[in-house]
């Protein structure tokens, strides 16, 4: 299994050799440094946990420089890839764009944009009402959600309403690897991640 954190830079347009055009996503991601090897022995599952960026020692937590301290780098932020084959890590060993190939399949996990506060037209894909037969002021409204009949004269749970929609977690599968480019640490990716710019994005392949 492979895995790396990025963050999600823009997205453009990649020319392939015959001449085709492809819609791609650049992610930028650093060097990973493999912080601690979790087993079933003394964690209860067997995992990887990478870390990242850097802060000032003096944002570090004590519990966080005891952590990494033999590594001698405080990370700004950590991540764990649950993996059935640890032997092949050790702490301090690198993670890398370069573990991927050209062509290779991945999935991509992130935080969707916010999108605020939003009616029913627009989070769940409702009709509206009706714009003619006297009606006003009716074209995005939701309708009835609920009476004294089948609902015994209550609102169901999971009524689809108005409300908050965005920031949830969206994984997508079957991204293609368009291009490595490991001296910038960017991996082009075919077709649209989740998130705005600058978005943490997790990818496994």
């Amino acid at each position: 299994m492979k895995f790396i954190v990025g963050k999600k830079v823009n997205m453009s347009q990649n020319f392939r050799g015959d001449g085709a055009v492809v819609p791609v996503t650049a992610i930028v991601a650093e060097p990973m440094t493999v912080t601690q090897i979790k087993t079933v022995e003394t964690d209860g599952y067997n995992a990887v946990q990478l870390g990242f960026g850097t802060i000032k020692e003096s944002r570090a937590k004590k519990p966080q420089k005891g952590h990494t301290k033999a590594l001698g780098s405080n990370f700004a932020h950590f991540r764990e890839f649950r993996i059935d084959d640890i032997a092949s890590y050790k702490v301090g060993d690198k993670v890398t764009v370069a573990n991927f190939n050209l062509g290779e399949k991945i999935r991509v996990s992130g935080t969707s944009k916010g999108k605020g506060f939003q009616g029913v037209v627009k989070r769940h894909g409702f009709k509206g009402g009706s714009r003619t037969h006297g009606q006003k002021h009716s074209e995005r409204e939701p309708g009835a959600i609920g009476g004294a009949g089948r609902a015994g004269g209550r609102v169901v749970k999971g009524m689809r309403m108005a409300g908050r929609m965005g920031g949830d977690r969206i994984t997508v599968d079957n991204l293609k690897i368009e291009a490595v480019l490991p001296e910038q640490n960017i991996l082009l990716v075919t077709g649209s991640v989740p998130g705005s710019r600058g978005t943490m994005l997790e990818i496994t392949a």
